[in-house]
């Protein structure tokens, strides 16, 4: 689907066009122009309260004429819109076109108020919202048709073609970061993670390395090994290199967990919601997604991709509770339970990266069920060694509207990862879990300013509405745009 931009309501050529309408108070400027050409049709409906503009209310007026766009009324409510607020009218605008059989849309952006954000900032989270709107899931029902919308351009109000292109390429981003955690892990495997990696190179000219195991093995990362060793999959090492900065500028480093299935290993899961262990590779499909959105957006700095990828099975090859593996950094660990994996393909992977003289790390993960236990689907848990990572993501964060929260990592909560018989424990008990597991990851991270985000909250979702949600694609891809020269 097409994205382009539009400057004037009255001269814009498309089959429908999306006006807000507040619940009270004058018009806006756009929504007063399309008003005139419709007689006052949009102000008489409001006095009559026909349609009250509520937030997120719509009504639909079909074109009266075959030269003039049919208009869809959206309500904003009294005031400038929070966050959910906007989302939430977001969402009703791609609800509603998606099931209407119009192909250019046209939405009249300067009618849109939100709180605390500028126009530019508007304009990207509105065409990322919208086009995350149309992402759909196909190919494995029986009757899995094309794409549902009959959308082909969608148009936005507005001059910043900078802001509209970081909304385009975040959301182009956040649907493939979807797709890959939506995929069952019969397809999703390690391989196949790689194979996608691969595929990156090929399209946007990036540098890609694959670690198989029999390299990670002459590397010394028994640690990660040890996660895979009960699957008939082989686990993966894979770096992708992005390289738009100074030839000798440090990179700065995404670490994803890509754990492909967990099934928690000898330390078995319960079987009811196991099918959502599948998602337990949104770490790196956040990564890869974020890769390409930097690739298409191409911003002056050099970026690093790492997933450590493995899939965690039950067998006679397994790692057993009260195994103790040694990580690549010398460091032994006592695997008091193998449903703590997370933490273990880490682990190696950030040793590995320290070759790379990193500017910055960040890991993401879906760690601990501890994490949505604190904070819910609502924030991302955020952890770091630095105050300045800590605070390029918050800033990252509000702009992306893509919510963190920071957590603590006080030294006293490493004691309860002690072991009698290894360097350190793999859990630290019931208390502060996600804590705990934080703790255990920073212990390999010494050597360069690091941060670490849980999301196993907000990563995805569950029930009815169960899918990947595409976080923290937004917040990435920020993130890296903020430190680009």
């Amino acid at each position: 689907m097409r994205t382009q931009l539009f400057k004037n309501v009255a001269e814009v050529d498309a089959n429908l066009v999306v006006a807000f309408v507040p619940s009270e108070g004058d018009l806006p400027t756009a929504t007063a122009q399309i008003n005139e050409t419709l007689a006052g049709q949009i102000q008489t409906l409001r006095e009559q309260s026909v349609f009250k503009g509520s937030v997120a209310q719509t009504l639909l007026l079909p074109s009266l004429a075959a030269d003039k766009p049919a208009v869809l009324l959206v309500g904003t409510g009294k005031d400038a819109l929070s966050d959910m607020k906007l989302k939430k009218v977001i969402a009703a605008i791609g609800s509603s076109i998606k099931a209407l059989p119009y192909e250019t849309v046209a939405v009249a952006a300067s009618g849109l108020p939100a709180k605390d954000r500028e126009s530019n900032n508007v304009t990207t989270l509105l065409a990322q919202w919208l086009n995350e709107s149309f992402y759909e899931f196909l190919g494995f029902k029986k009757d899995d048709a094309e794409k549902s919308t009959k959308v082909e351009t969608l148009l936005i109000e507005g001059t910043d073609q900078a802001a509209l292109d970081i909304g385009v390429a975040t959301a182009s981003g956040s649907a493939f970061t979807r797709q890959l955690g939506n995929l069952p892990g019969n397809v999703c495997t390690p391989a196949y993670l790689a194979s996608k990696a691969q595929q990156l190179g090929e399209d946007f000219g990036i540098d890609v390395e694959l670690l198989d195991e029999t390299k990670m093995d002459e590397l010394g990362m028994h640690c990660m090994l040890s996660v895979g060793r009960g699957s008939d999959q082989p686990s993966y090492l894979i770096v992708m290199h992005y390289r738009g900065g100074a030839e000798d500028e440090a990179p700065h480093v995404l670490l994803g967990k890509g754990i492909t299935f967990d099934t928690g290993g000898i330390s078995l899961k319960p079987g009811a919601k196991m099918d959502e262990m599948k998602y337990d590779m949104c770490g790196a499909a956040s990564v890869f997604g974020t890769m390409k959105a930097i690739c298409e957006l191409k911003p002056k700095l050099n970026f690093t991709a790492v997933i450590a990828a493995a899939e965690n099975m039950p067998s006679g090859h397994a790692t057993k509770p009260g195994d103790i593996v040694k990580t690549m950094s010398g460091q032994t660990v006592e695997v008091l339970n193998t449903d703590a994996e997370g933490r273990l393909v880490l682990c190696d992977a950030l040793t590995y990266i320290e070759r790379f003289k990193p500017q910055s790390v960040v890991d993401i993960a879906t760690l601990t069920g501890a994490c949505i236990v604190a904070l819910g689907s609502v924030n991302s848990g955020m952890y770091a060694n630095k105050p300045e990572v800590a605070d390029a993501l918050k800033a990252a964060s509000t702009e992306a509207a893509d919510k963190l929260w920071q957590m603590p990592l006080d030294e006293e909560y490493q004691q309860q990862l002690d072991s009698n018989f290894a360097d350190i424990a793999n859990i630290g008990g019931p208390e502060a879990g996600s804590v705990t597991a934080a703790c255990f990851l920073s212990r390999f991270t010494e050597s360069y300013p690091w941060a670490h985000l849980d999301i196993a909250g907000t990563a995805w979702s569950g029930g009815a509405a169960k899918g990947a949600s595409g976080r923290p694609v937004g917040l990435l891809t920020r993130y890296l745009l903020n430190k680009a020269g």
